[in-house]
């Protein structure tokens, strides 16, 4: 059997993008999001970096998979059943596609992202 050696990313200085949520998402707030995308695979569907954004509230609809470290801050994530999280630094967690709710941001949060795209 023959190994292939894995392509190695290195993830390395980004450019910070600004955004907000669309405005038909928003909640609450005036949330100001800043992303440094270090990663992004050839076809597109593999994403890697950091995400801040300022307190806020808005509706969230996942279609992909995301891997998340919280770096800073206090977020609290619902599930359209009522269910919620209260996420702070150093809770590591995943949101499945079909998650639908909204995210709170109660003090500007950082985190870790790794974006997968089926």
């Amino acid at each position: 059997m023959t190994a292939t050696a894995a392509p190695l990313s290195v993830l390395g200085d980004a450019i910070p993008e600004t955004g907000a949520p669309a405005p038909d998402r928003l909640l609450s707030g005036s949330p100001v999001f800043t992303t440094w995308n270090s990663y992004e695979s050839a076809n597109g569907k593999r994403f890697a970096g950091i995400w801040r954004s300022t307190p806020g509230a808005w509706r969230i609809a996942y279609d992909e998979w995301e891997y998340c470290e919280i770096l800073e801050g206090e977020s609290v994530v619902a599930h359209a059943d009522g269910r919620s999280w209260t996420l702070k630094t150093g809770d590591r967690f995943v949101i499945e596609p079909g998650f639908e709710g909204s995210w709170t941001v109660v003090a500007t949060t950082t985190k870790r992202y790794v974006v997968v795209l089926d």
